[in-house]
């Protein structure tokens, strides 16, 4: 696997003050696990759109239920066996002291989402405790790597006519601040569909034509009547996070999950699929003393979600696997 950029101007979650972020990616095959850390705690949400999740500790987040903090989002590879890195993640918190005080200790909550990489390389290779222990111990504040990392390893978009067909998926990240607050996402995308430029709502990476060699564009390929490849359900999917140093309470960081959803629409097509289970996660550390009110977030969180979500693609890099499979990256199409 080829080495992954910086984040440079598109900014990125670590931005937001009380975050920090590290990825563990496994060299025997692409996958990997990504954290997203908030040692002193983070009011947090979550919606879940796509139609084939992978999940852990998702109802504890509604806003109707008692924990209202959590101390890190463990994303992950590995189909539902990824959900483990999600231990390790705890342990590596414990012996840190960090977490709800039970009386008897410190329990860290760590919700965590999985996206299905199991076809890139050896499946029996996949994230576990170890891999997310390893992920926190390299958990920084600085700007993190995106591409062919952590949870977007293994990631590959446009496989509605196949994975021969496909292109490299990957992380991203980026942030924007108004008026001394700010937003950022992480976006490990996965995604069925295509990516596409929000602003142009051009094909940016997806599945392409027979010959390799030009984007097919998937939703007017359907609509011309062409017919997608037979799929097994939850063999995609985009997870990320969404965090904000503003104030929330535990319904806005709901809300706010909810709203960042909206950038996955501008830049994945399809999305949400039954063969999606696209999952957002949304995190508040309040650092910022302030809220600038829902209508300015909500817009940021989409925003950012949709602007990571292309930084997934465009920081990706082509991967063959020992089976022969080539994936493409962005860059590679375009020049």
């Amino acid at each position: 696997m080829n080495a992954p950029f910086p984040a440079g101007d598109a900014g990125s979650i670590t931005r937001v003050a009380g975050i920090e972020v590290g990825h563990f990616t496994d060299t025997r095959r692409p996958t990997g696990c990504t954290v997203v850390m908030a040692r002193e705690g983070a009011v947090a949400g979550v919606d879940v759109r796509g139609a084939a999740p992978g999940t852990r500790e998702t109802d504890l987040l509604h806003p109707s239920n008692l924990v209202d903090k959590v101390h890190g989002i463990m994303l992950a590879g590995g189909s539902a066996w990824g959900l483990e890195a999600a231990t390790g993640a705890v342990r590596w918190l414990e012996e840190r002291g960090v977490g709800l005080d039970v009386a008897v200790g410190r329990l860290p909550i760590v919700p965590a989402a999985v996206l299905f990489d199991l076809l890139v390389g050896d499946m029996r290779i996949r994230p576990d405790a170890v891999a997310g222990y390893a992920a926190c111990a390299a958990a920084s504040d600085v700007d993190p790597a995106e591409g062919n990392v952590g949870a977007g390893a293994g990631a590959v978009v446009g496989k509605v006519f196949g994975i021969q067909h496909a292109m490299k998926g990957g992380v991203g990240t980026a942030s924007v601040t108004v008026d001394g607050v700010t937003v950022g996402a992480l976006i490990a995308c996965n995604a069925l569909g295509d990516v596409i430029d929000p602003d142009t709502a051009q094909v940016m990476a997806g599945a392409r034509t027979d010959d390799g060699r030009v984007l097919r564009d998937t939703r007017r390929a359907l609509l011309r009547g062409q017919p997608p490849q037979p799929l097994l359900a939850g063999t995609n999917t985009t997870i990320g996070v969404v965090a904000t140093d503003a104030i929330l309470t535990k319904a806005q960081a709901h809300r706010l999950a909810i709203a960042a959803h909206d950038g996955l629409a501008r830049s994945i097509n399809p999305v949400y699929t039954m063969s999606d289970g696209d999952t957002l996660f949304s995190l508040g550390t309040g650092r910022a003393g302030k809220s600038l009110g829902m209508m300015v977030l909500a817009t940021m969180a989409a925003e950012v979600t949709a602007r990571a979500t292309v930084r997934a693609v465009q920081a990706a890099r082509s991967v063959t696997t020992a089976e022969g499979l080539y994936l493409p990256a962005m860059a590679d199409l375009r020049g």
